[in-house]
């Protein structure tokens, strides 16, 4: 395994490294940051939370002031 660049959107966020059997992403764009850090077993693995991130702040509630 090495390293990978995980795109979304067509835009660079991140990559992967290996990280003992797993893969470890590295955050490189703000609105992936709360995934920085965590273990995944493939980069597909990666892509999904990115796109279950992206669409949960998407569809979350605003307050109106």
């Amino acid at each position: 395994m090495q390293k990978q660049v995980i795109e979304f959107g067509g835009e660079p966020v991140g990559i992967v490294i290996p990280d003992a059997d797993r893969l470890k992403f590295i955050a490189v764009k703000f609105h992936v940051i709360d995934l920085d850090e965590q273990r995944f077993d493939s980069a597909d693995d990666v892509r999904v939370a990115i796109r279950d991130l992206v669409r949960s702040r998407n569809i979350a509630p605003t307050a109106h002031v």
